[in-house]
């Protein structure tokens, strides 16, 4: 039952069909649902802007969108790596387009925010982590462990140096999940704060207080376009700190 008391009730996982084997529950979730609905509807898009799709030379409103987020993309990738960062286009422009349409579904009415759950974003984060710690070692081999040890460092600060330095590269794994999560889970927690107190100010049975709840009724709304907002910044700021991470197992520095 839906209800404006519990701000952490549009958080909860339920179960749209049970799966259960033991103590192993792989159930499809409502979060499931919307990853999935998510995907399909963006790669219906993708489909429209195409010409198999009904795509033509002169862009529709399909091609608009996607050609947008392609062109912007392109742009912040160029811009952090360079062009030896174009074999890692796909990945990027993936990984921001699931992003932005996770947060975006939040928004709707009824949808439900999967990046408002750590394990989601910590999955991506790992994702990242992963795929930087590859690239790095396999472009420079053992002298990865150089990003270490930082150039001119006193023998006798070695193993602090090290060790700080190891926890920092392992902490980036935490934080640019935790960015995200926190991001949009503290956002749509106020928005529903503010909408159960001008629903419970609307209902209190006086004309006073039904002409009052307007007040923060008007802040929802204020509120509403700035989530929108946050949402597209995040992604971005995923993105962005992904390119950086890349660049720096490149270069190296």
């Amino acid at each position: 039952m839906f209800s404006f008391s519990n701000p952490l009730e549009q958080f909860q996982l339920v179960p749209l069909i049970t799966l259960r084997s033991g103590t192993m529950d792989v159930s499809f979730t409502n979060s499931t649902f919307f990853i999935l609905w998510g995907v399909t509807v963006f790669l219906l898009v993708v489909y429209l802007s195409t010409f198999q799709g009904g795509g033509t030379v002169v862009p529709n409103r399909w091609q608009i969108i996607v050609e947008g987020i392609y062109t912007a993309v392109l742009g912040f990738v160029l811009d952090n790596i360079g062009q030896k960062g174009l074999r890692y286009f796909p990945f990027i422009f993936v990984l921001f387009t699931f992003i932005l349409a996770m947060n975006l579904i939040g928004m709707v009415p009824y949808g439900f925010t999967v990046t408002s759950h750590f394990v989601i974003t910590f999955t991506l984060s790992l994702m990242v982590f992963l795929g930087r710690t590859y690239i790095m070692f396999r472009e420079h081999g053992f002298k990865a462990l150089a990003c270490l040890l930082p150039p001119g460092t006193p023998f006798a600060l070695l193993p602090a140096l090290v060790l700080i330095e190891l926890v920092s590269y392992f902490v980036t794994l935490v934080a640019l999940a935790v960015r995200l999560f926190a991001n949009m889970m503290s956002g749509h927690i106020m928005l529903k704060v503010l909408i159960g107190f001008a629903w419970t100010i609307m209902t209190a049975g006086s004309l006073a207080l039904f002409i009052a709840h307007t007040l923060p009724l008007a802040v929802v709304f204020i509120l509403v376009g700035i989530e929108i907002a946050v949402a597209a910044i995040q992604a971005y700021v995923f993105a962005v700190l992904t390119c950086i991470y890349i660049n720096v197992a490149l270069e190296l520095h």
